[in-house]
């Protein structure tokens, strides 16, 4: 079953279907939370990390890049303590090390959407190079569902899904890319 059918009237599912997941986005704070949930995601249920994802927002300065980027070890101690989110050190110490970088790449490039778009079009293995070089925590299935969130590359929707059509007119960067 794909995720279109699967989320179709779910609660946390739907909405995430409905108006996030595959459409394209430039919004460096939206960047560095559909990275940090991905790298939440490993090795765990994404229902799960869609319903801690209010926590994780709270819990991460709404992924803030500059905010996050100063995180300092007692921030870290404070989010191991933190119920509401998953607490896994390496994949927190990721999400402050990913914001570091992000805002580096920022500063370097204008924004991370810009360096995304430098780089795009690429072959997803070049893709997994690329993030796994930059970012820590880079896993090839990572790398593709946070390239696929973003509209870098297909398969977010079936062809048709009606949200496919959405995504088609916003013409993401996946369907400019000749891959």
């Amino acid at each position: 079953m794909s995720y279109c059918e699967t989320a179709k009237g779910h609660p946390f599912h739907g909405p995430h279907h409905d108006r996030e997941y595959g459409f394209p986005v430039d919004d460096d704070r939206v960047l560095l939370e559909r990275l940090a949930l991905e790298i939440n995601q490993a090795g765990l249920s994404w229902l799960l990390v869609l319903k801690k994802r209010a926590a994780l927002n709270a819990a991460f300065a709404d992924f803030d890049p500059e905010t996050v980027a100063a995180f300092g070890e007692a921030d870290v101690a404070r989010l191991l303590q933190d119920a509401g989110i998953i607490r896994n050190r390496r994949k927190i110490e990721a999400v402050i090390e990913n914001a570091r970088r992000l805002v580096a790449i920022r500063d370097a490039e204008g924004s991370f959407a810009a360096w995304l778009a430098r780089h795009h079009p690429l072959a997803p293995d070049d893709w997994v190079k690329l993030l796994r070089g930059t970012f820590r925590f880079m896993g090839p299935e990572i790398v593709s569902e946070f390239l696929m969130s973003i509209g870098y590359l297909p398969g977010a929707h079936d062809p048709d899904c009606p949200v496919f059509a959405e995504i088609a007119v916003l013409n993401p960067p996946w369907m400019n890319s000749g891959k």
